[in-house]
């Protein structure tokens, strides 16, 4: 397929499955639910952090996790008792549980007291060319406080070989707004072009078969071809591409 067939054949499915009824299906159903930044971005952030399996059980669990904070995520990490915090005790998805939930509303509370918020911390640690290093640093701060060890799985540093699918995921939610509705872009200082894909099974067995990965394993290194690769389609968007390789892969068994 030449690369003007190759873009035609994407932008057209980019353009079917960028649509509200991807919202029914998807796990950003979770952020979309709210309206104040800081919700919708706490919302994001733990829907993205366990969207891996089942993607009804992701959304029923992500969809707990909100009723556990009082349904005001922001509200609940700035304002939370410990006692509220022995509330998510409980909470499973996975390998992701109620002490990992505990974490994470400490270390968000952390990042809006002492690094003026996610955003900020994601503009101010990018590069020209990319998040990758954001998403490193992001990290880092994350668990510069007291925290528990097994918690730092669940989120990944793409420095240290990662494809950090989960986390790219959240930010084209965050970053891309192209009118269609599904993805929020309230983060506006943020360029869609520095993003990259979420390069997970579906995505990247897809990108095999269209000729725009070669690379076997699904990490880092592979994402940076895919995402070079999509950037020669649409260098201002490349991650709208996501929509088609995942849709082609998950509904259409390409």
């Amino acid at each position: 397929m030449k690369k003007s067939e190759l873009k035609e054949f994407l932008d057209e499915r980019v353009a079917y499955y960028n649509h509200p009824r991807f919202i029914e299906t998807d796990p950003i159903q979770v952020p979309h639910q709210f309206k104040q930044k800081e919700d919708i971005e706490i919302a994001g952030f733990l829907a993205a952090t366990i969207a891996w399996g089942n993607r009804k059980s992701i959304i029923k669990n992500a969809d707990k996790m909100m009723k556990l904070m009082g349904n005001s995520p922001y509200d609940f990490v700035m304002g939370h008792h410990e006692n509220q915090l022995e509330n998510l005790l409980p909470f499973v998805h996975r390998t992701f549980n109620g002490h990992d939930f505990i974490q994470f509303v400490k270390s968000l509370q952390h990042i809006y007291l002492n690094r003026g918020g996610m955003e900020t911390l994601f503009k101010e640690h990018a590069t020209n060319t990319s998040m990758q290093p954001a998403i490193a640093k992001f990290k880092e701060v994350f668990f510069e406080m007291e925290h528990l060890p097994r918690t730092q799985k669940h989120i990944s540093n793409p420095l240290k070989g990662s494809s950090a699918k989960r986390i790219n995921m959240f930010l084209r939610w965050m970053v891309r707004n192209d009118n269609c509705g599904v993805d929020l872009g309230i983060w506006k200082d943020i360029s869609p072009a520095l993003l990259s894909c979420p390069l997970d099974v579906h995505s990247g067995n897809v990108a095999r078969k269209l000729g725009l990965l070669k690379r076997k394993q699904n990490d880092a290194k592979a994402l940076a071809e895919l995402d070079n690769n999509l950037r020669k389609l649409d260098a201002l968007d490349p991650v709208k591409y996501d929509f088609a390789l995942f849709g082609l892969g998950v509904f259409e068994g390409f």
